[in-house]
């Protein structure tokens, strides 16, 4: 069965813009507006002035919500899935195609990714070399606790990567949109830990 979901942006007085996103829940898993999608792009919508001029790529896109509120503020958008069933551009995390080396972005946008354990490592193998190969980009990711910060952290040490932020995904929303959601959403900002990543050169170089 097919729906639309309606997603406004704006202040108290005026609606700056709207987005409608046909979802099939049938279909899909991807084909539908998860909470953290609407969270995240509430983020971007917050965040306008940073987003605004720069290269945004978001990975396992969905629906896209939150790509398309960064094209709408004004950010050069690429939107991936996995390239099995995307045309904008396929992207499968851990797999190191043409695609990837094309892509070259400031910042990278995830919408609950990290909902499969077996999925992680590339995942986060993806991410690490994004922020590798892009200077000073970094990583906006929104999940439910259900992932385990315990395990995210493990796997952030793992690929050299550290948390500079981190939020309660409800804090960020108006009092309407958080009335119709429900879970325990966390709101993280990932970049390369240059410490580590060091230590661990030094340590080679001995």
């Amino acid at each position: 069965m097919k729906t639309i979901s309606r997603h406004f942006y704006g202040d108290s007085e005026k609606t700056a813009f709207s987005i409608s996103i046909v979802e099939n829940m049938k279909e899909d898993y991807g084909l539908f507006v998860w909470p953290c999608s609407i969270v995240l792009a509430e983020y971007v919508w917050q965040h306008k002035l940073r987003f605004s001029g720069n290269n945004v790529v978001e990975l396992g896109a969905g629906t896209c919500l939150p790509g398309l509120v960064a094209a709408k503020v004004g950010s050069n958008v690429t939107l991936t899935d996995d390239a099995n069933r995307l045309e904008v551009l396929g992207l499968t995390w851990g797999v190191w195609d043409a695609s990837i080396f094309s892509l070259h972005p400031k910042i990278i946008l995830g919408a609950d990714v990290l909902y499969d354990a077996r999925a992680f490592d590339d995942l986060f193998a993806t991410v690490t070399f994004l922020l590798q190969s892009n200077p000073g980009s970094v990583f906006i990711t929104t999940y439910h606790n259900r992932s385990g910060h315990h395990l995210i952290e493990f796997l952030m040490v793992k690929w050299g990567l550290k948390c500079v932020k981190l939020l309660d995904g409800f804090s960020l929303l108006p009092s309407d949109k958080a009335a119709r959601l429900s879970g325990n959403i966390q709101l993280a900002e990932i970049i390369l830990n240059h410490e580590q990543i060091e230590e661990t050169s030094s340590s080679g170089a001995r």
